[in-house]
Formats: structure tokens, sequence, C-alpha cells
């Protein structure tokens, strides 16, 4: 396998960070590693592969310097507005993991194990759309359930980590939790959040939309719809709650009137899906948690149940790293992809 100029713009994020770890135990085939972020990171290193590499300045011509030929972007959207273009006209595919490009119909939004032949239409633009974390594990037990049985709707409740607002947000829940045992909670700031996190738990994540929804809970529509490539209905309520990483879901799926959910057909569905793991074991207290699935790449499914009034009706909770399931591990994925379909 051939080995490539790889460039990561967010290079000191939460993401940026975990994107170098994922590197280095998936054997990430790069010639040459390129952090990249605003002129206030230059001067800082990360740390890859056994080595310290500084950190550069992020300028429409750095692309076309270092010769990148694929650049991960997880830099906030405006970043990517302004740069993403910059790296395509210096032909490298862009993978994004912002909300900019993730609805425009000419740009591909992809979650590898549910839509990966959606990837051979990067060459359109240029862009691989990354999804909303909440989505991206989401789908994925979605589409392991649509492989059995015919989808109609999905409702959907999520218990999002602070890492979803990223180190700010982290911080800030540990900040005050420190607070409350120093007996200075009331004290505290918060800035990550409209509210203080700390043994609270906020249904607000994302500004308000005319629909009364948020936008983060519209993400998860949307792109719910554009990844399955399928008109099902879809509502979400996303809650912000104490945990530093890993987000919840807890998911009812709808299907078509005239299906009878087999519970046993839908545990080997979600067994034999790639990267998706069982447990559920509910007298045993085996189930999917934050401290489970944190630095994972596994999305792990369990209180798997059939309604009590519906046959056609299925509940079951969602887990998975948010900072890796649901956005640099989905977004290596996409490259893992991208390169084979290059070299064959």
């Amino acid at each position: 396998m051939r080995k490539y100029n790889v460039a990561v713009v967010g290079a000191t994020g939460a993401v940026g960070e975990e994107f170098y770890r994922l590197f280095e135990e998936h054997n990430f085939p790069i010639n040459k590693l390129v952090p990249l972020a605003s002129s206030r990171s230059i001067g800082k290193e990360i740390e890859y592969n056994k080595k310290y590499i500084k950190v550069k300045e992020l300028t429409p011509e750095i692309f076309e310097e270092e010769e990148i030929e694929i650049a991960f972007f997880s830099a906030g959207g405006s970043v990517s507005a302004e740069f993403a273009k910059y790296a395509v006209e210096a032909g490298a595919v862009v993978i994004d993991n912002t909300s900019h490009f993730r609805m425009d119909p000419n740009i591909p939004l992809v979650v590898p194990e549910v839509n990966p032949e959606d990837i051979k239409l990067w060459r359109e633009s240029g862009i691989i759309a990354n999804p909303n974390c909440s989505t991206i594990q989401m789908v994925q037990s979605l589409k392991a359930l649509e492989n059995i049985y015919p989808i109609k709707r999905v409702d959907v409740s999520t218990y999002q980590a602070t890492s979803g607002a990223g180190k700010a947000g982290m911080e800030e829940l540990v900040k005050q939790m420190q607070d409350f045992f120093a007996f200075k909670l009331d004290e505290s700031e918060h800035k990550a959040f409209m509210h203080q996190i700390a043994l609270n738990v906020i249904p607000h994540i994302d500004v308000p939309l005319e629909n009364d929804y948020t936008k983060e809970e519209m993400k998860m529509v949307n792109e719910t719809r554009k990844i399955l490539h399928k008109d099902i209905e879809v509502s979400a309520t996303c809650v912000r709650v104490p945990v530093l990483r890993s987000h919840s879901e807890s998911i009812t799926v709808t299907f078509e009137d005239e299906v009878n959910v087999d519970i046993y057909k839908v545990k080997e569905a979600f067994s034999n899906f790639e990267n998706m793991k069982v447990m559920d074991n509910l007298n045993d207290g085996i189930y999917p948690m934050p401290v489970i699935s944190t630095d994972t790449d596994l999305t792990y499914v369990g209180r798997i149940r059939k309604d009590n009034f519906r046959d056609n009706i299925l509940h079951f909770w969602n887990v998975a790293d948010q900072v890796r399931v649901g956005a640099a591990t989905n977004a290596m994925r996409i490259a893992q992809k991208w390169i084979e379909l290059e070299e064959v």
C-alpha cells in the first residue's frame, strides 16, 4: 500500500488529538503528517509515532506547498468554509468533520458501515462530509435493522457527553465538580453551556429553530434521511449530561405495520453488523455505558426489547465514544475506504 501526505486541520483540538492516536493504532498509511491550526497555535507541537511535530499555520497555500493528498478538517464550519476549497484545488480529498457541507446535495455524507458506496461521489466536489456524532452511532444501528425490517419511524432521545462541546465543555464539567467538592459550586462559571452542567442535565443542545426543535436535533433528522437514502420519519430530543466522553441514546424504531419483531433476529442483526457489539443481559447488569465505550471504536447496543403494545415497535439503548466513533474514527474509516477505492 502506498503512503499519503496527510493534513489535520484543527490540529490541537480534541478531535485532532484523537486522530494521531488512531493513525498509530490502525497503522494508517502516512508518508508525511502536517498538523495545521490558526496562528495562535504556532509553536505548539503534537505527538505522533513517538515524534513531536510542529504545528503549522493554516493558510490557503499550505496544502499545495506540503503536497497534501488527504485533508481532515475538524476546526469548525467557518474554517472549512474558507479553507476546504484550497485543499481541493491542491488535489487533496477533504474529509470534513463539521456541519458546513453535510446537507449539500453534491457532497456525500458518509458512515462507512452504512453507505460506503457514496464515497465514490467525492470527485464531484473533492469533499466527503462526516455526519454529526449522534447521527453516526444511530444510523449504524438503524442500518443493521433496515437489513431485516423496513423502518417507518425513529424516535430518539440523546444523552450527550460534554466532549460534544470540545475541550472547553469537558474542562467546565471538571471545574464545576471541583467547585462542588470545595462547597463553592454556586460561584462556578458556566461558559461552554447555558446552565450548570455538573449534577445537572440540560435539554438544549445548539440553537433553537422555528419549529421548537434545536439545530442539533434537526441535524439528526435530516442527516439520517440523507445517509439512509430513505424518507423515514425521525424525531430527536438532544440532552447534555454530566459525562466526559461517550454519547448514549434511547432509540425507538417503528417498522412497517406488517412487521412482527423477532428479538432473536434483531440481536443477530446487531451482532453481525460491522463495528457493533451487543451487551444485553439485564439480570446480570450487562448493558452499554459510557465507561465501557470510551476510548473504543465500537458502537454498543443493549436493553433490546419489543414494545409491550405493538408488535412492530422496538426499543434499545445505544452508546459510542463521541470523539472517536462520532468523529475521528468515522473520518479515518472514510479515508480507509477512499484509499481502497483509489487503489483498485
